[in-house]
């Protein structure tokens, strides 16, 4: 109900209105537009509910939608409308991986799918804190893959950022679900809500967009805050946890390997989300065993699974690289329908010769 209030940790507050959490980008508004971004306006530091004048319940309203981390934020560019995204973070690793990362010699390496740091902004009233501007990224599956060659593109290109990482003797350490996204822009040529994110913009409809093979998408690792780098990858530290806890040397307690355990990561990543949940995926199911090898010293390098799904690639005809990948648990009427869409956009593929595998 509007006016309702919620007792929160440290204060009262009004059901839809600012959580502590937020606080913080309300009051850095205006050194951030000074640096040329504006927040929503939601963050304003005048702004006023918008469903208090219009009647409207708060999560219908586009002011109404809280930022999802704390540390995070959206944000516009001034210059050209580009939709950016800034993370708050201390001097120290992180911010030393990500810009080595993003240096210019490295930027222009085509392999390299870490993501690029655009900016970073001194805040004069938080000089402890930094904000690293970054591309606007979406979930790597969302939205769902369409075919078994969209998800080859994927695979590939987030080995070939591994293999980055690795060959400069940097270890991700958590290079799971949540830490791989894709480039929106090219299949959301307007934009989407970064909240509501099948929402457009404005709020007001569904955001529009195009298949990954209509419009490829380039994928990247994100959050390099358990990066670490070393002398060479036959490095030993100690298990750092973070999005997926279930890595076998994580239960011994012991040093082990980090670039063992990304491997581990990313093969996990490709059992829980695909093989698991989808039909269709036997030709990964070799390579994923070894790819989560109870001791990580079997498992293969970054450089022995780029051969293997080299090897896979070639081995899969076109048909198959074309085929719809469809969930278990769809009801086969659902399928039905997903498979005649995807007959009438294959043919439309072909016509406009979209490649079997897209690759931005």
């Amino acid at each position: 109900m509007p006016g309702t209030r919620v007792t929160g940790s440290h204060r009262n507050r009004e059901i839809g209105t600012l959580f502590d959490s937020e606080l913080w980008w309300r009051d850095q508004y205006q050194a951030i537009e000074g640096q040329g971004y504006i927040l929503r306006s939601r963050y304003h530091p005048n702004w006023r509910p918008s469903w208090k004048r219009s009647g409207k319940d708060f999560f219908t309203a586009e002011d109404g939608q809280p930022t999802l981390f704390p540390t995070a934020m959206d944000a516009t560019r001034a210059w050209d409308g580009r939709q950016v995204m800034f993370k708050k973070i201390s001097a120290g690793i992180e911010l030393e991986i990500s810009q080595y990362l993003s240096s210019p010699g490295l930027l222009r390496e085509s392999h390299n799918h870490c993501v690029p740091l655009l900016e970073i902004l001194e805040l004069p009233d938080a000089p402890e804190q930094k904000l690293i501007v970054m591309p606007f990224l979406r979930p790597f599956d969302n939205p769902r893959f369409q075919t078994f060659g969209e998800f080859v593109s994927f695979f590939t290109q987030i080995c070939d950022g591994l293999l980055f990482m690795h060959e400069r003797n940097i270890a991700h350490r958590d290079c799971t679900a949540n830490n791989i996204m894709l480039d929106p822009s090219g299949m959301y040529p307007k934009g989407f809500h970064p909240v509501q994110i099948n929402r457009s913009r404005d709020f007001k409809g569904r955001a529009t967009r195009f298949t990954r093979t209509w419009r490829p998408t380039r994928y990247y690792l994100i959050d390099f805050g358990l990066s670490r780098r070393y002398s060479s990858r036959n490095a030993l530290d100690e298990p750092l946890r973070g999005g997926d806890k279930s890595a076998p040397e994580h239960r011994l307690g012991r040093l082990c390997n980090p670039f063992h355990t990304d491997i581990y990561y990313l093969g996990n990543l490709i059992r829980q989300r695909f093989l698991r949940v989808h039909n269709g995926f036997e030709f990964m199911v070799g390579l994923v065993e070894e790819m989560t090898n109870e001791n990580p010293a079997e498992r293969p390098t970054i450089e022995d699974v780029i051969s293997r799904i080299s090897r896979i690639r070639d081995s899969l005809s076109e048909f198959k690289l074309r085929s719809l990948i469809m969930s278990k648990k769809d009801p086969s009427l659902i399928t039905t329908y997903r498979w005649s869409r995807q007959v009438v956009r294959t043919v439309e593929y072909i016509i406009w010769q979209k490649a079997a595998i897209p690759y931005a």
